[in-house]
């Protein structure tokens, strides 16, 4: 088994590296491949060979240019702990902060806007696992990196930052648009909206939505006013009224901490958009559900 290591990587350099290998396997070796959580951010890439495994209890057969997506909780391997004649080359990137409930924070290294980590998060909890089929480009720029890094040259810090920003946004675009491809657009549709049900307090735009399934902004909204009758953000708002009156109706929390909760930005914000579009104050309407 041959590992390619970084000679002249520095850790101290790239503490959100956690592993960069190339692994060359001329024989199947048994028990060297078990189905288990590796941690981490890990983006993987099928160079050579057949690969069976087992990737979240779901079985995937992979070849060469196939790219797996795992989260830090997603396990994977050899259903016979097996690993097969072939290559392949595996990246896990360390965010600072990232579980199933808790947004995505790559770390101060990344330029990637903060609203985008928390996008992709979203997106990643959502879809991964994920097998990119043929997807060449990943494994390019896997290769592209691991040059930077032997190389060593002139601020090759930040050129490997930078494309582990490009990479992160090359798989994220593809995970969108492939599970777009996937759907017809009413289930990703759905798919948004419970998306929206599980963030609402987080200030959606119209960009991020229709990165959520896949579309550019024009196309995406076009599709979401034939779908719905309403504008992408009005449809947003809709949803908001409608947990808001569920909350009313159900709890007792004060009006400021349902305007928090359901995305508005202050309780005059709330008060004066659930009056419009329901025809009372929320007191009123609070009042009226006691009655």
């Amino acid at each position: 088994m041959s590992l390619l290591n970084w000679p002249t990587f520095s850790m101290t350099e790239f503490q959100h590296i956690k592993e960069l290998i190339r692994l060359k396997n001329p024989t199947v070796r048994l028990e060297e491949w078990p189905v288990r959580v590796r941690g981490g951010l890990q983006i993987v890439c099928i160079l050579e060979g057949k690969f069976e495994w087992l990737i979240e209890h779901q079985r995937h057969v992979l070849y060469p240019n196939d790219v797996v997506v795992l989260c830090p909780w997603h396990g994977y391997g050899s259903p016979t702990n097996t690993l097969e004649i072939g290559s392949l080359a595996w990246l896990t990137i360390e965010p600072t902060s990232f579980e199933p409930s808790k947004e995505l924070f790559l770390g101060e290294w990344s330029a990637i806007a903060d609203a985008d980590q928390k996008l992709m998060g979203r997106l990643l909890v959502t879809q991964a696992p994920m097998v990119l089929n043929n997807f060449k480009w990943v494994c390019d720029l896997l290769q592209r990196i691991e040059t930077e890094v032997k190389q060593a040259e002139f601020a090759y810090q930040t050129r490997v930052n930078q494309l582990l920003d490009e990479l992160l946004v090359t798989i994220v675009r593809q995970l969108s648009q492939q599970q777009n491809q996937r759907r017809d657009f009413p289930q990703a549709f759905a798919q948004l909206e419970q998306l929206f049900r599980n963030s609402l307090d987080h200030p959606w735009t119209v960009e991020e939505m229709a990165a959520v399934v896949g579309l550019g902004s024009t196309a995406f909204t076009e599709k979401v006013k034939s779908f719905s009758g309403f504008s992408p953000l009005n449809y947003l708002i809709n949803i908001r009224i409608a947990e808001a009156m569920k909350q009313l109706r159900q709890t007792d929390k004060s009006l400021t901490d349902i305007a928090l909760d359901t995305g508005f930005y202050s309780s005059q914000h709330f008060s004066t958009t659930f009056k419009k579009l329901t025809g009372y104050t929320p007191g009123q309407f609070r009042k009226r559900g006691t009655q």
